[in-house]
């Protein structure tokens, strides 16, 4: 990392984009970015937290970018013909992927703990880096979600946490195959489903990320996952499970809660045992606090220790987050996108009565096409008699896209599978029908991924119902 260079990132708002900006500045590099949300005058909020942290901010126009010592950062979603791309073109400017920086970072850190996987990834990763921050190791962290942990009135949007040490705690990504850049001490795969990509590379892509690793921690409960565990070396393989008494971490003695759960985790190489409540529900949060647990265990923490912090960990923001609650109507506000992540969901909340009013936002038309039988089966297994999914369009800000599977498509199949699904296009109008079917008992749940725009959303359904 050459401390003269400036780094200008194309999207800086985005949820990968805007923690690495802030990592980088809190080490004293000059960063600058633009922003499709900023010029369109969408979360400004986020934009006056990135210029308080001395961030310049410019129109996506390509202005921003003036001299080739400067090195365009961008996501996947900025195509070539946005003008900042261009203007990095004319003037010879270094253009670097997010990854490809984030890998650059991530791989110079002494102690790399990089956490994989369809779901969960943010979750762990917040984990991590609380029970880590508690035991005194000083870590840097790069998440995709708001930590709630680290959140000040100085710092509301705080995806990151930089740290003094060489300990860098990370969730990389697999749907555009920058898994593969990352060279981890510690590597955690909590599951491997359907996405972005097919089951076959997929799994090629996991299993080269774990194979790298000095400790690879893999979820035995995961199906996929238990295959790949197979193939790694016994001496670096560490596994956890909810269900295989095997397992190196075993969780059991689980107890549900609505809003938390509490589990006891044995650890079969010492015997060691500890008691863990978590202030967020779910069985997939007990999996996320063992596969956590394993991890800091890896970087030196103690058993006792790691427990203790899970203890205090508050939660990411949009992750199984209750907005509110109005005329005894609950609104929640979560990130589920992926089959596993609303199955997840949908069964956190079926093991407490009370009917189930979803509005799911898919993040693109691409998705769809991918996933569309698993959405189907997912939203049809999982929904009970009386619930009812509501589906706006794909969220679209802008480039190019082919629109094979829409909503319309996913709203036909769960109706084919008996469940109440209606495909309303108007967002907006979505929020009236959530608002007129509503009735004491029930929880409206919004979810969608990709658009800060939904937490807006989900505040205003909030405020609309009857007090």
């Amino acid at each position: 990392m050459n401390q003269a260079k400036s780094y200008f990132f194309c999207g800086i708002g985005g949820s990968g984009m805007l923690p690495l900006a802030c990592i980088l500045r809190g080490r004293g590099f000059d960063v600058a970015g633009s922003d499709r949300s900023l010029d369109q005058g969408r979360i400004a909020e986020k934009f006056e937290f990135l210029k308080a942290r001395g961030i310049g901010l410019f129109p996506q126009d390509g202005s921003g970018l003036a001299s080739a010592d400067q090195i365009l950062i961008t996501s996947a979603a900025v195509e070539e013909m946005v003008p900042d791309v261009q203007a990095a073109r004319r003037l010879g400017a270094e253009h670097l992927t997010r990854p490809q920086l984030l890998a650059r970072l991530f791989n110079a850190a002494a102690t790399g703990i990089a956490v994989g996987g369809t779901s969960g990834k943010s979750t762990v990763t917040g984990m991590i880096g609380w029970i880590l921050k508690e035991a005194g190791l000083d870590p840097t962290v790069m998440n995709g979600a708001v930590m709630k942990n680290f959140v000040t009135p100085d710092a509301p949007f705080a995806s990151a946490l930089v740290g003094g040490s060489e300990v860098f705690v990370s969730e990389v990504d697999e749907s555009d195959g920058s898994i593969a850049l990352y060279q981890p001490r510690i590597a955690v795969l909590n599951n491997v489903t359907l996405d972005h990509k097919s089951l076959d590379e997929l799994r090629a892509l996991f299993l080269g990320f774990v194979g790298k690793a000095e400790t690879a921690i893999l979820n035995l409960d995961d199906e996929e996952t238990r295959r790949l565990a197979s193939q790694v070396p016994a001496e670096t393989r560490v596994t956890f499970s909810l269900a295989d008494e095997s397992a190196d971490y075993f969780g059991t003695a689980l107890q549900e809660e609505p809003l938390a759960i509490s589990f006891d985790v044995r650890v079969a190489k010492s015997g060691e045992t500890a008691a863990v409540r978590l202030q967020v529900p779910g069985r997939h949060n007990a999996a996320n606090a063992l596969a956590a647990i394993a991890a800091a265990r890896a970087a030196g923490v103690s058993l006792g220790t790691a427990a203790n912090a899970l203890g205090g960990f508050e939660g990411l923001r949009r992750r199984f987050e209750v907005v509110g609650t109005a005329n005894g109507v609950s609104v929640i506000d979560d990130f589920g996108h992926n089959p596993d992540k609303i199955a997840a969901t949908l069964d956190t909340l079926h093991a407490f009565p009370g009917r189930l009013l979803l509005m799911f936002q898919p993040h693109g038309y691409g998705p769809l096409k991918v996933m569309r039988e698993e959405l189907i089966d997912c939203f049809a297994s999982r929904m009970g008699e009386q619930d009812v999914l509501i589906m706006p369009d794909p969220v679209y800000f802008g480039g190019t896209v082919e629109r094979m599977v829409g909503s319309e498509d996913i709203i036909a199949g769960v109706r084919g599978r008996g469940r109440n699904a209606e495909h309303i296009a108007d967002r907006s109008a979505c929020g009236e029908r959530l608002v007129a079917l509503a009735q004491p008992g029930d929880r409206i749940v919004i979810m969608g991924a990709r658009d800060d725009t939904l937490s807006l959303f989900a505040a205003d359904v909030l405020r609309r119902l009857p007090a």
